[in-house]
């Protein structure tokens, strides 16, 4: 044992450190007094000195054990030492940690588990410092994936755990008593009618596969028990079929197991199923159950109908449930409550179950009754549910409603010619974008009745302050509005008088920085009437807490006249289709639906059979043949019954690219004569994020922005919105791009080094160039060192191609959204401390003229235009009214009404405060008003020319270019002209009646921006007229000399110059 210093010299605590094994069992550490205790630490690099913050040599000892060390020191420990052993089966212990807390010396941080102390025969070990007769938390984990887990009550020296099981034992256990499996995971796949996958790899073994209809299958040391029936399965030669590996990429290297001829497999659906293995001396291996996905669509896929029929004289229903027991239909008089009117038994066909009921159902509710096994549970269950494909609901989705979405009632006037009175546009380049949540609209418009505010209906109201700001922005150019969920979601209760409220006059009295607001909130948060509505229930009725009246067929009138009257003010709607996962699941959550009708197959399971969760619950399977059917059908459903004129896919990455190119074809094929819409008008677009179990293609090839090259739908564009911004919203708050100051006007992040973030703002800046000219995968231009190089030769910082898109009409430009801060929000934070409101205002617009101005379809957040300001929320999914307030009196952009919602922004609490209480960063109604009138003018000018609307690549290519480029580019700004050609001359078609050619300068900069461009050197440009006739001084005194082709414009602006024809 090494010398142990005087103890005055070890006063401080050394910052913990990642624990370390000696080897051949010794442990080195050192000493230090804590709270007149002497504590023994493990050292952290094998043969390393020790020393304390102050760079002090500690004393250093060697032992075999903590016991021993404690020995050594002859004291009585502060703590003791519990060991937890640790058992897999597969004996593959990599990556494996632990994470401990409650009584104990260092509670572990998710993210960095204490490493096993060491190994033995039993398998890994922890050695942890415990209080004695305390409690320990814990949980063994790789990643997110969890395994053992428990509360230990300190009492004994070791524990064993073992591998997917929940037992926590104090003597350790015989291994080979142990059961063999584990029934309640299901990690073999009936992947076609014949054939299996196991991941199985043991040689002269025998396969059975087991079948228990009233799922009285148990398993033990000698194997699966209480079968009705086994089948022995033979093993395959050679790797799986490539239309089975086609549909599971994932399980390839899965070996196949072959099911005899002769076998009722629509029975065996039925059942609860297992299969087991067993060695060549007939010892169990291993045992698991069966997911079924494969060989329902192999034997049930269904293209007939589905949900409610009405004709004359009845009402035939259909669901497919083709792994049921059993299932009735309950009718009933009331929307909830009341007595039931009649039980009715369906029949089964091929997995279709039917009846045919009387006209005088039309009107009343019904539920199905489903028997099923359910693997989540391991037992036979009887579920009450909707119908999966209900057109009509109660409250709360209590039951579902016989509606005949025909009936003449339920039609607005002119409702069946609405297709040839829509607002027409040439091409899906000529679409921009307004994203609006429904209450947001008009819950605080007080020129709304109050009981029509935050409903459907609001939008019909003519006179409102809210549909007079929709019609200004469509005058000016804005053709599409895109609404936020509005399907019936979970989390609002559709019953208005159970929600509760907060006392607005209270909450604005309070400091702009107080803690106050966001407490209040938060503690009706889950009871109120706000949520963005990300929690799919059933995605083909419309939500009735937005309706006047939840119950009976209200809802589906009012959202019909509500497009309606959006249509006649010349905006055509679009809907958020949130199809990649499902709020609830499994047999009791009153939310599940598809679950209860046939579990596991609507949501995608990893290989364990436990549900994915990485959208962020219940991920749901497009690539299985009725997921992807039921997505159609309901695209389909909102195209021709609501005339939905597009729809932007939540987390559109996490479906099959196969479901969305299908879409796009049942779509193309709707007309106005026979359907009563165009579907080619129906735009397509979503979240091509790639993460996830289908990541890289990982569950077959999806719907991500890579892959949808040359589909012609449209994915958002990140890299414009993060390189404009900087930063990504997973990032430092504080970091800047180009239009918030990187490099220019540095904020107090540190970017590195003045050459290093030149640089960096460089590169991002060829990030916008590919934007601009639509993200287009293959346009060609000089890049910032002078290159020529293609839009998907740029790239990320992690290698990931800037230009993906194979047209236009496949990107959608943006820089803010509903997720994360808004434009104004996000300014504030970044924008360097000395910068002044009004310069910020400028930098809002200049970054929406990046948007507005480039290839491509423009999308805005609704307040883009407004200064819209959530107290720099970062996160407002349930916020509440308050902080996701709109004002369409221009009075206040809602900035400064107290700290946003702990949870999500408390980290950058301090940030903020110093923001939100500093009065001279409050948006005056001129502001406001600038930025709504800057922001119509974006529009006006977007409209006037085609030029800024080209529809093809090679029209792009062709017209298209970029000037102050290469090494010798002037940091912060953007020079892109665009070309027109001549009527009846050779060359480039002329597009434009008005303009020869375009120049937009993008100026960041926060001085003047002065260059002569030679290329565009003795061009007549004038100043747009629209800019020319605007209330913005600055823009005015943009100058462009043609003898020199010099430009001069001034800090933050965005000035347009054309060549009049």
């Amino acid at each position: 044992m090494a010398a142990v210093p005087s103890w005055s010299s070890l006063a401080l605590v050394p910052q913990e450190k990642r624990l370390f094994q000696a080897s051949r069992g010794v442990l080195a550490g050192f000493l230090y007094k804590r709270n007149k205790t002497t504590v023994f630490k493990k050292a952290w690099d094998r043969g390393s000195s020790v020393t304390d913050s102050r760079n002090r040599k500690l004393g250093v000892i060697c032992c075999t054990s903590m016991q021993d060390a404690t020995s050594q020191l002859g004291e009585s420990p502060e703590f003791t030492v519990l060991r937890i052993h640790y058992n897999r089966k597969d004996r593959r212990y990599e990556n494996w940690g632990l994470h401990a807390w409650g009584d104990v010396s260092v509670h572990t941080f998710w993210e960095k588990p204490l490493y096993a102390t060491g190994s033995d025969g039993f398998g890994l070990y922890w050695d942890v410092q415990v209080k004695p007769k305390g409690l320990l938390n814990f949980i063994i984990h790789k990643g997110e994936i969890k395994d053992c887990s428990g509360l230990i009550s300190i009492g004994h020296a070791d524990f064993w755990v073992i591998s997917e099981c929940s037992t926590i034992f104090t003597e350790k256990p015989d291994l080979d008593s142990m059961p063999k499996g584990n029934l309640s995971f299901s990690r073999a796949y009936w992947v076609s009618q014949k054939l299996l996958a196991w991941n199985m790899e043991i040689e002269h073994a025998q396969f059975s596969m087991f079948a228990s209809k009233n799922a009285n299958l148990n398993l033990s040391a000698g194997g699966v028990k209480g079968e009705d029936l086994v089948i022995q399965l033979e093993e395959e030669q050679g790797r799986l079929p490539i239309k089975v590996i086609e549909k599971f990429p994932h399980i390839a290297h899965y070996k196949a197991l072959k099911l005899p001829d002769g076998l009722d497999k629509k029975y065996l659906v039925k059942s609860q199923l297992a299969i087991a293995c067993i060695d060549a001396d007939g010892i169990p291996v291993d045992a698991t159950g069966i997911q079924l996905p494969g060989v329902l669509d192999d034997l049930f896929s269904y293209d007939g109908p589905l949900g409610p029929i009405f004709t004359q004289n009845s009402v035939m229903l259909h669901l497919w449930a083709p792994t049921a027991q059993s299932v009735c239909v309950l009718v009933y008089l009331s929307p909830s409550g009341g007595s039931l009117l009649e039980s009715v038994q369906m029949k089964e066909d091929n997995g279709v179950w039917s009846v045919c009921g009387p006209k005088s159902w039309e009107g009343k509710y019904y539920l199905y009754e489903v028997t099923v096994f359910h693997a989540s549970t391991q037992h036979v269950e009887t579920c009450l549910v909707n119908d999966p494909y209900s057109r009509g609901l109660s409250a709360n989705g209590e039951r579902s409603l016989f509606v005949d979405l025909d009936n003449g009632s339920l039609k607005p006037e002119g409702w069946d010619s609405l297709a040839g009175e829509k607002p027409q546009f040439e091409a899906f380049t000529d679409i921009t974008i307004y994203e609006l949540h429904i209450r947001d609209f008009s819950v605080g418009d007080k020129s709304v009745d109050p009981n029509l505010r935050g409903t459907y209906l609001a939008f019909t109201l003519p006179d409102s302050a809210g549909v007079c700001h929709l019609k200004k922005l469509a005058e000016s150019g804005l053709t599409h509005l895109h609404l936020l969920p509005s399907f019936h979601f979970a989390a609002v209760d559709d019953n208005k008088e159970n929600w509760k409220f907060i006392d607005d006059e209270r909450l604005a009295s309070l400091a702009p920085d107080s803690e106050e607001q966001q407490a209040q909130i938060v503690t009706i948060q889950d009871e109120d009437s706000y949520n963005w509505g990300y929690n799919p229930v059933l995605w083909g009725v419309p939500k009735g807490s937005y309706s006047t009246n939840p119950n009976g067929s209200s809802r589906i009138l009012e959202f019909r006249e509500m497009v309606r009257a959006l249509n006649s003010i010349g905006l055509r709607v679009i809907m958020d289709v949130v199809y990649n996962h499902l709020h609830a699941s499994g047999p009791n959550d009153k939310d599940s639906i598809l679950d209860k009708v046939v579990p596991g197959y609507y949501l995608r399971r990893n290989t364990d059979g436990l549900v994915e969760n990485s959208t962020c619950v219940n991920n749901t399977a497009s690539e299985h043949y009725m997921v992807n059917r039921l997505i159609i059908d309901d695209l389909l459903l909102w195209a021709t019954e609501y005339k939905v004129d597009g729809f932007r896919f939540d987390l559109m990455g996490h479906l099959m690219k196969n479901t969305m190119i299908s879409a796009r074809n049942a779509l193309d094929r709707l007309s106005r004569e026979k359907n009563g819409v165009d579907g080619a008008k129906v735009y397509m677009y979503g979240e091509g994020w790639d993460f996830g179990e289908v990541a890289h293609n990982g569950r077959g090839i999806n719907a991500s922005q890579l892959n949808l090259t040359g589909t012609g739908i449209g994915s958002f564009n990140d890299h414009i919105r993060d390189s404009v911004l900087g930063g990504s919203p997973f990032g430092p708050p504080l970091q800047q791009g180009f239009v918030t100051g990187l490099s220019l006007q540095p904020n107090e992040h540190n970017h590195g080094n003045k050459d290093d973030v030149t640089k960096y703002l460089a590169s991002t800046t060829d990030w916008i160039h590919v934007g601009l000219s639509g993200n287009l995968r293959e346009f060609v231009f000089t890049n910032h060192e002078g290159l020529e190089v293609k839009g998907s030769e740029v790239q990320t910082h992690d290698g990931v191609p800037v230009g993906y898109a194979g047209s236009p009409k496949e990107t959608i430009n943006y820089v803010s959204a509903h997720d994360n801060e808004t434009l104004f929000d996000i300014i504030m934070l970044k924008a360097a401390k000395e910068v002044p409101l009004e310069e910020r205002c400028r930098i809002n617009h200049l970054a929406t003229s990046i948007v507005a101005l480039s290839q491509g379809i423009p999308f805005f957040h609704a307040g883009d235009d407004m200064l819209r300001s959530k107290s720099l929320d970062r996160d407002s999914y349930n916020s509440g009214d308050w902080f996701n307030r709109l004002d369409f009196t221009y009075e206040s952009n809602n900035w400064g009404v107290g700290l946003p919602p702990k949870e999500k922004n408390g980290n950058n609490w301090p940030l903020m405060k110093r923001l939100l209480g500093n009065p001279s960063l409050r948006a005056g109604k001129h502001h406001i008003l600038s930025a709504h009138e800057n922001f119509q003018n974006l529009l006006r000018i977007r409209r006037s020319s085609p030029l800024f609307r080209l529809g093809t690549a090679n029209a792009i290519q062709a017209r298209v270019c970029f000037h102050n480029t290469g090494p010798s580019w002037i940091p912060g700004a953007i020079v892109m002209s665009i070309k027109d050609g001549d009527k009846g001359m050779p060359g480039l078609a002329q597009l434009d009646p008005l303009y020869r050619s375009v120049v937009v300068i993008f100026n960041a900069r926060p001085s003047e921006f002065v260059a002569p461009i030679s290329a565009l050197k003795s061009l007549p440009l004038t100043l747009h007229s629209i800019q020319e006739a605007s209330s913005d001084a600055r823009v005015k005194t943009s100058f462009y000399d043609a003898s020199t082709g010099t430009f001069k414009i001034p800090p933050r602006t965005t000035s347009v110059f054309v060549e009049a024809r």
